[in-house]
């Protein structure tokens, strides 16, 4: 009975012990009755919302009570047994953890010297038996000190400094620092034993090289005054003055007893004047005490009589930092409400920035004065965003740079990747919202959709031609309200240019020039995903010009000035798919023309400026190579014999009449044209059928203007002349039964002549750039040097300067005020041009001619008098925007082929916001100057 009896006391004490424990903090033993909202935090699990957050703008990545316990007070929770350890932590350590990672802390400490290491329950168990509340330290009983722990924390120090060195020569504020330890501390001229230098070195400060003075050690064992090390870390960094290991106030820790014992047992020289004795340096101050008489205060070395030493103010809790600041801030807060109306923190701010420029410190002043102006020290996330999609970093080369530049300069310079998402998503497609009138049709009403599926409008069917490719897209809509609101600042600045006023609601009529073409092999990574081909299709557009109609005309509000630039050709699809595949074409960009076709009859209701206002649109597919127009519209490829994508001329007729030819194509004809290969209604043959619908052997399913890509007769006219050159050389005139091998030794000789006069590398594939080149006065004359009869120099010479008074005239963007005098004079060109090619270089184009040789000729006034330019209205933007594919591929840090595609698109459009070009041209204004 009476061993049940000790049993049942035994397990009563245990479970009185338990709930005990459970209502004291974990870590520094206080009772959660102290604070009055009984607030309390486990000490397993997951940390809370709020400091998740503090800690995701810190970086960190612990996710975890225990991990965060272990980082900031150095005990390891993870192994706690329930019986033993309380398993909930109090609000004021919860406020410390959160402190310590926040940004307006610079110093965060424990608030006791020691913190509890916990035991099991026993009979002398002082949890028990306590009769004061646990949380206070003073008479407190005490917990086995032998197992206590001292505690520490890692302060942040916002002060850094830029030369982290020792040298006191090199610092000022370290020289008076040096100057006012002699007032303090001891030399080492006042040892009586002339001891080795090690020695002297081992027990003399390494900051001030004075005799220790509570001597505190690092974490690297090196040992230094107290005061001495706190002030340097205060100046210098948080950091050892020996060895530059990483160091904290908190960190140090007094040296071992044996050391102390040496220490003290010094034998030093008294400093007053007349006193011979040889005292040890743990009695040296109890000796001066006893000089009642002295000469003055410099015999004197400091002493702190009794208690701890006075410690600086920065290494104080936030308590005592108030408790000793308490009549400064009261004469403050007098002197702030009497002459600054009570605005305290003005009069601290001032009082800072007068104390730092005192010192010269003017970078940090800076910073600090626009801080006060509310400009901030670092860059505007925008200003980071640009910098980025400019520079094609990844995110983990910013992120890298981004910590490389905060660690080196203490300053938060760059905003970190988080900001930068936040401010793309506002210059991103499915931000703003808009409104259709009427809706459009068979398209949603919603207006936030950013990024979709390019396959997502297909309807497939069991028999339906399968589409094996991968497509990203914006819907079209949408895309053309992020570009207007791009350009918002543009629009209203073109208002007040025309003197229109800021409340004009429209409509105005926005006119866009959209641009398709391949990319070529694009198989530069290999990502998991399908089997896709590698090559690639990008679809975009550019906002040309904004009319408003007025009584005396339409009025242009803006205007592109580098139409053909690829920082204005927004992307909007890109497909994994091949140029010349017809079917996966049309799946991918049908859904995307029903949007088109569908914006055509509707107007856009969109804010700008504070104002609703009506857009119309117009939109003029000219920014299409030739082997595009065919696709699109159903014609034959360019090896028909109708050769023109604008007339019904074939080639036959074209190069019988080289100049006199009319536009007769449009998309509508081509339609009807299809319908009638498709039914044959006359009953005609293949022959016949094909000859009445002048080529048109598929259904047109993009609408095209007609007219010349600029770009691409540039380089089909250079690769035309490049054959004549070619020809010339080897007298082809004379003789045009010549073998293959004989027209490759022209080519190469041809080659070899122009590398070496002209440094033009030869190409497999003639190029924008190679036909720049090529097509010039210097380049016609080193190919004269290869041509042996001076008849034929001479026509060469006369074709390559029509040439080159022709091309301006369709290369500008705006020939009327560009080159006036060569476009009057083109028709007189093209007809000297044309007869040039009918008689000195018959042999080459009897019966035939190229098909852009026919458009340069034949369509280029008419094209011009109608739009006022061909230049403007290139595919020149769409083909920059090829390398910008590859690099952003490269950038791009997803490897995945589906997800690939969707950062591609991301950054090509942010690349081309005007919004943060502006920002990039202010920063090389900057760089200029």
């Amino acid at each position: 009975a009476v061993d049940s009896n000790e049993t049942d006391l035994k397990r009563l004490g245990d479970e009185a012990h338990v709930t005990a424990i459970q209502q004291l903090c974990r870590i520094c033993g206080a009772s959660f009755k102290m604070d009055q909202q009984n607030r309390s935090y486990p000490v397993h699990g997951p940390v809370d919302s709020e400091t998740q957050d503090v800690l995701r703008r810190r970086e960190r990545k612990v996710t975890s009570w225990p991990e965060l316990i272990l980082k900031v007070f150095k005990t390891d929770v993870r192994a706690d047994v329930d019986t033993i350890h309380p398993t909930r932590f109090c609000h004021n350590c919860w406020t410390i953890m959160n402190q310590k990672f926040s940004h307006n802390s610079s110093e965060v400490y424990f608030p006791h010297n020691q913190a509890v290491e916990w035991t099991p329950h026993s009979a002398a168990c002082n949890v028990c038996h306590s009769s004061k509340p646990w949380g206070k330290r003073k008479g407190a009983p005490q917990l086995n000190p032998n197992k206590m722990k001292k505690r520490k924390t890692r302060p942040e120090f916002v002060k850094k400094s830029k030369t982290p060195s020792i040298q006191w020569k090199s610092n000022k504020a370290l020289n008076q620092m040096k100057d006012s330890c002699k007032k303090i501390h001891l030399d080492t001229n006042l040892l009586v034993v002339d001891y080795p230098s090690d020695f002297v070195k081992s027990v003399s400060c390494q900051v001030c090289e004075h005799i220790l003075s509570d001597p505190v050690q690092t974490p690297c064992k090196h040992l230094f005054c107290r005061i001495c090390i706190l002030k340097y870390i205060k100046l210098m960094g948080c950091y050892c003055p020996s060895c530059k290991y990483p160091c904290f106030p908190t960190d140090l820790t007094a040296p071992v007893k044996s050391y102390l014992s040496v220490l003290n047992a010094l034998l030093l020289k008294c400093t007053v004047s007349g006193c011979d004795e040889e005292i040890s340096l743990g009695k040296y101050s109890h000796h001066i005490s006893k000089h009642k008489e002295t000469k003055g205060k410099e015999a004197y070395a400091h002493i702190n009589k009794g208690g701890r030493p006075r410690q600086h103010l920065l290494t104080l809790t936030r308590r005592a930092q108030k408790h000793r600041l308490r009549e400064l801030k009261m004469q403050v807060k007098a002197f702030a409400d009497k002459e600054e109306e009570g605005d305290v923190k003005s009069v601290c701010l001032t009082l800072f920035l007068l104390a730092l420029r005192a010192r010269n410190e003017h970078r940090q002043a800076d910073e600090l004065e626009a801080i006060m102006e509310g400009r901030g020290a670092g860059l505007h996330p925008a200003v980071c965003l640009a910098i980025r999609v400019n520079t094609f970093l990844s995110c983990s080369q910013y992120h890298k740079m981004y910590r490389t530049v905060k660690a080196t300069t203490g300053r938060q310079i760059f905003q970190p990747l988080h900001a930068l998402r936040n401010a793309e998503k506002a210059l991103l497609p499915g931000y703003h919202t808009f409104e259709w009138r009427p809706p459009l049709k068979s398209v949603s009403t919603r207006t936030d959709v950013g990024i979709i599926d390019g396959l997502s409008g297909l309807n497939r069917s069991v028999d339906e031609y399968p589409v094996d490719t991968i497509s990203k897209r914006f819907r079209y809509d949408v895309a053309l309200v992020s570009a207007l609101k791009d350009m918002e600042e543009d629009i209203l600045e073109g208002l007040k240019a025309q003197n229109l006023d800021d409340y004009t609601s429209g409509p105005f009529t926005v006119v866009v020039k959209e641009s398709c073409d391949g990319m070529g092999d694009v198989s530069e990574k290999h990502g998991s995903g399908p089997a896709v081909p590698e090559k690639a299709v990008r679809f975009s557009f550019t906002v040309m010009n904004i009319n408003f109609p007025n009584n005396n005309g339409p009025v242009r509000i803006f205007e592109e000035s580098k139409p053909n630039s690829e920082l204005c050709c927004k992307p909007l699809c890109l497909m994994l798919a091949d140029e010349s595949d017809h079917e996966t074409l049309t799946a991918i960009l049908s859904p995307l023309i029903a949007e088109r076709e569908a914006m055509k009859t509707a107007e856009l209701l969109l804010e700008m400026g504070g104002i609703l206002r009506n857009f119309r649109f117009v939109f003029r597919g000219t920014g299409y190579d030739e082997k595009l127009v065919r696709e699109v519209e159903g014609l034959e490829a360019s090896g028909s014999i109708f050769i023109c994508t604008l007339c019904d001329a074939t080639r036959l007729e074209a190069s019988q009449n080289l100049v006199n030819h009319s536009i007769t194509r449009s998309h509508g004809e081509n339609l009807q044209r299809y319908e009638m290969w498709r039914s044959n209604p006359h009953h005609e043959s293949v022959d016949e059928l094909r000859d009445r619908v002048k080529g048109v052997s598929a259904k047109p399913f993009i609408e095209t203007l007609p007219s010349i890509d600029a770009l691409h007769c540039d380089i089909g006219n250079a690769a035309e002349f490049y054959r004549i050159f070619q020809l010339e050389i080897g007298e082809f005139y004379k003789n045009s039964s010549v073998t293959k091998e004989e027209k490759k030794r022209w080519q190469a000789t041809l080659d070899k002549h122009l590398r070496k006069r002209m440094n033009l590398k030869p190409i497999m594939r003639m190029n924008g750039n190679f036909a720049r080149k090529l097509m010039s006065k210097e380049t016609i004359e080193a190919v004269c040097e290869l041509v042996p009869c001076e008849e034929r120099q001479a026509a060469l010479i006369e074709l390559m300067d029509l040439y080159l008074k022709m091309k301006p005239v369709w290369r500008s963007s705006c020939p009327a005020k560009e080159c006036p005098e060569l476009l009057c004079q083109y028709s007189f060109h093209s007809q000297r041009f044309a007869e040039l090619l009918s008689t000195k270089f018959k042999y080459r184009y009897e019966g035939k001619i190229t098909n852009y040789f026919h458009k340069t000729l034949a369509h280029v006034p008419e094209i011009i008098e109608r739009d006022g330019s061909i230049g403007a209205w290139a595919s020149e933007g769409n083909e920059s925007g090829n390398k910008l594919f590859r690099r952003f591929r490269k950038m791009n840090a997803r490897q995945s082929k589906f997800y690939e595609l969707e950062d591609v698109l991301k950054h090509h459009w942010l690349y081309t916001s005007k919004y943060l070009q502006k920002f990039m041209n202010a920063h090389n204004n900057l760089k200029n100057q």
